[in-house]
């Protein structure tokens, strides 16, 4: 499994979370919502210290990482992290590996 973050959505890190050299960010699953795998379940984020990596990227000295327990909310799907320009907000795509 891969996270991708592209550059569109750093920006939006940076400008929205303030983030910066150092920040840690974090993907995953949370009760509540729905995503294209589990009904009751969709994707939360949030700032926060690691405790067992599964799969991170980091970019620009922001390490942006999925725990190794929400791994099955992907099924096994590449996480790609967008931003929809008409809203200015994050976008999630999945995509078969």
């Amino acid at each position: 499994m891969k996270l991708v973050i592209t550059n569109e959505a750093l920006h939006w890190f940076k400008h929205e979370m303030e983030a910066k050299n150092g920040d840690q960010i974090r993907f995953y699953a949370r009760y509540g919502g729905s995503s294209p795998f589990h009904e009751a379940f969709s994707l939360g984020m949030n700032r926060e210290e690691p405790h067992d990596i599964g799969v991170e990227t980091e970019i620009d000295g922001i390490r942006f990482y999925i725990e190794r327990d929400d791994l099955w909310f992907f099924n096994e799907h590449d996480l790609v992290v967008k931003v929809d320009s008409t809203l200015d907000e994050l976008k999630y795509e999945y995509v078969q590996e």
